[in-house]
């Protein structure tokens, strides 16, 4: 008899930020296929990273534990475990096609197959690794678009990483990821086994390289930047205002940053990001499509998240890094016509890789007990779910974040503090006054209770992780 279980796919993005969803409330956006998500299923809008960059993010969302347990606290920290390890030796079918960040890239993590494409631009970790994206291209004889082609632009240092796909279109990557999918979808054989298809798209991540087709429309349109004032950035910590001088002087990702981009550069930056969205968008739809067609989707769970945002010259910096909100809050939607109520939109602090131990559940697997995600099944059912009273983030020193050893963020609903490890600095924002984070109250000494509240919660949270998962990590190592 066939596995009654239900067929798991889940979809991640690199880098989107929350405000790139028409139906969460962003008019500008054309993103058909996340809105019938979103409208036919349950959507966490104070849904939080645990690291704001690609790997840690990752390898808590698929372990259940934060940067500090796993020990994954940058990029390029050795990742070789996770949860799809249990959901493989429960007999679901696990593929991956796409992005995961693993370290080594190709490590199985619990996968029967990987069809790994990573990161467009790769430098920091394994550069000259060939992934299926890297093969398709050179059996077409193309050459991909990367930093050592860009930087031969006239203007390179203006361009904020935002280029035309100039390449043939299938070739772009996010299109190519997603035609990938599209094909084993179609071409595998159909087995009795449950499924669980992960399906990573490198973008919108930088480069932001959509179809200049693509990108014209956004291009047409007025899109909303945030406010830059010499007020705000003078009230952030050291550490920040570093990592954006050194931002201007290395080319992370094909992004040479500018300390003041004029109206015109940011909106253009923000047009080919948004145009890269829709691109993914729009696979998406064909990948829904194709499980259909294959009978996947009349007994599946289909979930949508990110692993970071990007700040997009927002707050004064490019990418990541940092720790507002956009950067930590991601979409997480989960849908399942039948299994869950539609048009849902639960508004508790959850960390994203609370959806780790749901997905267990559904698999009819127990969590492990040192998990320190904790479930959203209750919430996904519209069951009584108590939501988290802080939400944490953490990342250590790298090659951008150069300026401490480690930074932590503590969040509720109403403050957020950022703590730099060994620095009088820091950052603190009342989030009900100044939902866009903008004045820091660090040293404000009308502040000075919240403050001193939420560095004891995170002293006593990093005592907690300790004690809770300690057998964890004596079994783990």
């Amino acid at each position: 008899m066939p596995d009654q279980r239900p067929h798991i796919i889940f979809i991640i993005t690199d880098q989107q930020r929350f405000d790139t969803i028409q139906a969460l409330g962003f008019d500008y956006m054309d993103t058909p296929n996340l809105d019938r998500l979103v409208n036919e299923g349950v959507t966490f809008t104070n849904c939080h990273i645990s690291a704001p960059s690609c790997a840690p993010s990752r390898a808590s969302l698929f372990t259940g534990y934060y940067p500090h347990t796993t020990g994954i606290l940058r990029n390029a920290d050795a990742w070789n475990h996770s949860w799809i390890e249990s959901l493989a030796d429960s007999g679901y079918r696990c593929i991956n096609v796409g992005k995961m960040h693993s370290y080594p890239y190709h490590t199985p993590l619990g996968f029967h197959e990987r069809y790994v494409v990573e990161n467009k631009d790769r430098y920091l970790e394994e550069r000259y690794y060939f992934d299926e994206w890297d093969k398709a291209l050179r059996a077409r004889g193309l050459v991909k678009q990367q930093r050592e082609s860009y930087r031969r632009r006239p203007d390179y240092n203006d361009c904020l990483g935002a280029f035309d796909w100039e390449l043939p279109a299938d070739m772009q990557s996010d299109n190519f990821v997603g035609d990938m999918a599209v094909h084993w979808i179609k071409t595998k054989p159909k087995t009795d086994a449950p499924l669980f298809l992960e399906i990573g798209f490198p973008g919108p991540h930088p480069p932001y390289d959509p179809t200049r087709e693509e990108a014209e429309k956004y291009l047409a349109k007025d899109l909303p930047l945030m406010d830059v004032t010499p007020e705000e950035l003078e009230g952030q910590p050291p550490v920040f205002k570093e990592m954006r001088v050194h931002n201007t002087e290395v080319d992370h990702d094909s992004v040479v940053h500018k300390l003041n981009p004029t109206e015109a550069e940011r909106h253009r930056q923000r047009a080919y990001y948004l145009a890269n969205v829709t691109m993914i968008d729009t696979k998406i739809g064909e990948i829904l499509s194709a499980l259909d067609e294959q009978g996947y989707l009349e007994n599946s769970v289909v979930i949508f998240t990110s692993d970071h945002g990007d700040c997009l010259t927002d707050h004064g910096h490019s990418q990541k890094w940092t720790m507002y909100d956009t950067i930590t809050r991601m979409p997480m939607i989960v849908w399942s016509p039948g299994r869950f109520a539609a048009n849902r939109r639960e508004d508790g602090l959850c960390q994203q890789m609370d959806i780790g131990p749901a997905i267990l559940e559904l698999a009819g697997i127990e969590p492990p007990r040192t998990m320190e995600a904790q479930s959203l099944l209750p919430a996904m059912k519209g069951e009584a779910w108590t939501p988290r009273d802080y939400v944490y983030a953490e990342h250590g020193r790298d090659g951008i974040l150069q300026a401490t050893e480690f930074m932590t963020m503590v969040r509720s609903r109403d403050w957020k503090l950022v703590h730099f490890i060994d620095e009088p600095h820091g950052q603190l924002f009342n989030l009900i006054d100044d939902p866009d984070e903008i004045r820091n109250l660090w040293d404000d000494p009308a502040a000075a209770e919240h403050k001193q509240r939420l560095l004891d919660e995170l002293r006593e949270w990093r005592i907690r992780s300790l004690v809770h998962t300690a057998d964890w990590a004596a079994n783990f190592r």
